[in-house]
């Protein structure tokens, strides 16, 4: 879907000041988030991208020898940030492609200091529900942080998924993430933001870099959650063309792993299969995913896209698969 109008409209009108310095405490876009999720302002704290709030996580929370969990097929800026920080990963098993309470909770210690979970997850488009979350969090070390990082919250509606905000409120060892890359389109633009606790936010203000959100991203960002008509419209758009997606790729033989997102994880019979289809897509003018370094060498994430180009997609994943 692109980008709101009103965001572009708001990037063009911010070219205009670009020898001044932005708000380093982004006190406007602060305000706005606030206001619009019904939040505390001074429970925000913003960054260059969710990336940089996930890693500010890593960093302030963990160290030499402590140990960072996150789940098997977890985001892959995960192990980075944690070794980054001077921490040791740690990997729990999945099931079903789902992150698993009682795998995490197995490989947890006293030296477990953040817990990461992707919810909905990338790539595998599986989430936990907010009982899940809760015994999770009841489980884990005291000492443990969990980051709950929900960049895909916006696509997802069912009854019993959250985003969060409930959590950090009921427990002061939560922390959630969001991001503007996904559903706002402003990914180029790096910006993200966390929820938590005033303690842990003021730990986060302590390392935080000045100005790390540039005044053009933080204008782009008010303007797209003033427009909600946008929001509105790409969640309409992707519950009818990823339905599609899904049952076509089911149709024509390719498993489905089924998420909530934005995406489709889509698993053949085989890795050569699944590189194959990626290198004729690819021929085709077609880029999706290969997660192969998430540990699924025979699974390729597909977007869902404009209508002309999911069609196209289809098709051509149709002559791959009759002519191979």
């Amino acid at each position: 879907m692109g980008t709101s109008a009103k965001a572009l409209d708001a990037i063009k009108k911010s070219l205009n000041i670009p020898s001044r310095y932005p708000d380093g405490s982004a006190v406007e876009l602060r305000k706005n988030l606030a206001n619009f999720n019904n939040l505390n302002m001074n429970n925000i704290i913003c960054g260059n991208g969710s990336d940089e709030i996930l890693s500010m996580f890593a960093n302030c929370f963990a160290g030499q020898n402590d140990e960072i969990v996150y789940s098997e097929h977890g985001f892959l800026v995960y192990p980075i940030a944690t070794k980054a920080a001077g921490a040791i990963p740690i990997i729990a098993k999945e099931k079903n492609y789902k992150a698993n309470v009682e795998e995490i909770i197995k490989v947890c210690s006293n030296k477990t200091k953040v817990c990461f979970i992707a919810n909905p997850n990338n790539p595998t488009g599986t989430y936990l529900t907010r009982d899940e979350l809760i015994t999770l969090r009841q489980k884990l070390p005291i000492n443990c942080l969990l980051v709950i990082d929900s960049a895909y919250a916006e696509y997802v509606e069912k009854e019993d998924y959250t985003n969060g905000f409930d959590l950090v409120n009921k427990f002061e060892n939560v922390a959630c993430t969001r991001t503007f890359s996904k559903i706002y389109g402003l990914a180029a633009l790096r910006i993200g933001w966390a929820y938590a606790s005033l303690d842990v936010i003021d730990y986060l203000n302590r390392i935080r870099l000045p100005f790390n959100i540039n005044t053009i991203a933080q204008n782009a960002a008010i303007a797209a959650i003033q427009d909600q008509a946008f929001i509105k419209k790409a969640i309409q758009h992707n519950n009818t063309w990823k339905h599609y997606i899904e049952k076509e790729l089911i149709n024509l033989g390719i498993n489905i792993i089924p998420g909530v997102g934005n995406f489709v994880l889509a698993q053949y019979n085989n890795i050569e299969q699944a590189n194959n289809c990626y290198i004729y897509l690819e021929e085709n003018n077609i880029f999706v995913r290969k997660v192969s370094e998430y540990g699924l060498a025979d699974c390729l994430r597909i977007t869902v896209g404009l209508e002309e180009e999911n069609i196209y997609l289809i098709k051509m994943i149709k002559n791959f698969i009759e002519n191979n």
